[in-house]
């Protein structure tokens, strides 16, 4: 059964909508991508502290998921307690964002840059949608999140592409993160550094969250971005 399509009533906007089309000809695009179980309010919180020459759009998630929205179904390993995430699921739900993404960029053509920020499972969709649309992706934040195992020829070829353009990516983190198994941080570790040009900062203490020194290093991750962009 293939996810739903991503429903632009459940997208919330920085701006009203009669607002966008002038503003987004001259400012440069903030994707939010929330976590497993949230909604779209829950990244908006962080706003304040990134650089407020952004647009900002956050994305809510595909499916009902507990008290909120989900990108794809996670279930536990029972033998280990680790979480298990489905790959054919993910990159259907990979698919949805890909082809809203698409319809985003035909309503506002002349968007000079475009950034994502995904937590959790919504940093995986992130590095997804850069996967896919690599050339469109000015910069990804990815906190507290994770890569999918490229499994399928199409997404190795897509992984090759991705290689030769390596868009900056920031990856956050708490290395001991109660939530993110092992494995999945490992082959997020091997991943990144051969797909993009990667910074990487650790955050202890902080479990499976953000603190304030990683939203300031996020933010001047984003305002070196937007300089490089002009």
């Amino acid at each position: 059964m293939s996810p739903p399509a991503v429903d632009p009533a459940r997208i919330r906007w920085s701006l009203p909508e009669g607002e966008r089309s002038r503003a987004l000809a001259e400012r440069p695009l903030l994707l939010l991508l929330h976590g497993y179980g949230s909604n779209a309010d829950d990244l908006f919180g962080l706003v304040p502290h990134l650089p407020h020459s952004f647009v900002v759009a956050a994305i809510e998630g595909l499916e009902p998921a507990g008290p909120g929205w989900a990108w794809f179904p996670l279930s536990v390993d029972p033998v280990t307690g680790e979480l298990v995430r489905d790959l054919k699921q993910a990159d259907a739900a990979s698919g949805s964002l890909v082809e809203w993404f698409d319809a985003l960029a035909v309503e506002y053509p002349d968007i000079p840059s475009i950034h994502l920020l995904g937590f959790s499972q919504g940093g995986a969709m992130s590095l997804e949608l850069m996967r896919h649309r690599p050339h469109d992706v000015d910069s990804v934040v990815v906190l507290a999140g994770f890569a999918l195992a490229a499994e399928s020829p199409e997404a190795q070829a897509r992984d090759a592409v991705l290689a030769e353009v390596r868009p900056p990516v920031f990856w956050g983190r708490d290395p001991h993160d109660p939530v993110i198994a092992p494995p999945m941080i490992e082959v997020t570790r091997r991943w990144l550094p051969e797909h993009a040009d990667l910074t990487v900062r650790l955050y202890s203490g902080v479990g499976h969250g953000i603190n304030l020194e990683e939203l300031e290093d996020v933010a001047e991750f984003l305002a070196e971005r937007l300089l490089e962009n002009g």
